[in-house]
């Protein structure tokens, strides 16, 4: 599982379980992280060391979704080595692994997926992030949504393609064939990295999910749908990349303060009373 931060009774709760997670770090944290390695030092004794090795902590997700842009986005690549450097020199049970999530919006090219490319603007951000990645031996983590890609154009993205319920090659893309949305864009973030030197780079998809109300298409059987097909689909990988893709759908319960748009309150698995919202297999 994926926390957003480090939550202590999430943590705490955890302990024993042997259920991995990957721990956030808010993004209002990464300049002090990134200017003072003894703040970096400080946030894992405090966030981490305690809960070893009872808690099987895999990833700190140093910073979530930072653009280009942003103030904070030259903080991300000095944050995460700050933080490798303690859990590298610290006597951990295990090696976690530091990286941080992206999302499709660094993509300047998507289509075909062979052609795909970061944005000009964000060219000098994500170089960074993969070389340290690369160093490092950690993976990228991306947000990869299908179901806002489908919002944006649905004239010509049809839903079966989004909702991997084709039961054809819709996209030809040279010698690889597309069956859906999510190994097209999936397949376009391979590209891109294949562009800048990181081809061996290893992607998680730290966030997928579709919406059970609340907008176009946002369903409670397009949302089951989606769930069933892409836990099954994830166990072969995409076309480029054949093999288990690691893969965190969000989220755990519906959130009724989230927002603005209405169908951000309905992305769980479960309802705020517990309840299933679908009959998925795992295994």
């Amino acid at each position: 599982m994926r926390i957003f931060d480090p939550n202590q009774a999430t943590l705490q709760a955890l302990k024993g379980s042997s259920i991995s997670v990957i721990v956030g770090v808010v993004n209002n944290d990464l300049q002090g992280l990134a200017t003072s390695p003894t703040a970096a030092n400080d946030w894992v004794q405090t966030n981490i060391s305690p809960y070893l090795p009872n808690v099987n902590i895999s990833y700190i997700a140093a910073g979530n979704e930072i653009k280009p842009s942003d103030p904070l986005a030259q903080y991300v690549g000095p944050a995460m080595q700050n933080l490798y450097n303690v859990v590298t020199s610290s006597n951990f049970p295990t090696q976690i692994k530091v990286s941080t999530i992206i999302d499709m919006s660094l993509m300047g090219n998507t289509y075909p997926p062979s052609s795909g490319s970061f944005c000009d603007n964000a060219s000098a951000y994500i170089n960074a992030i993969a070389s340290f990645l690369v160093s490092s031996k950690a993976p990228l983590l991306a947000n990869v949504y299908p179901y806002f890609a489908y919002l944006s154009d649905p004239t010509d993205i049809k839903l079966d393609y989004a909702l991997l319920n084709s039961s054809r090659v819709v996209v030809q893309d040279g010698n690889l064939g597309f069956q859906n949305l999510f190994d097209a864009m999936m397949d376009s973030l391979y590209s891109a990295l294949e562009k800048i030197g990181a081809a061996n780079l290893t992607i998680i998809v730290i966030e997928i999910g579709w919406p059970s109300d609340g907008g176009v298409a946002a369903t409670v059987d397009n949302a089951g749908t989606y769930y069933k097909n892409l836990t099954f689909h994830v166990n072969n990988g995409t076309p480029k990349r054949l093999g288990t893709l690691e893969t965190y759908l969000f989220a755990m319960f519906d959130e009724d303060q989230k927002g603005p748009t209405e169908t951000e309150k309905h992305f769980g698995l479960f309802s705020p009373t517990k309840q299933p919202k679908y009959q998925l297999i795992f295994s």
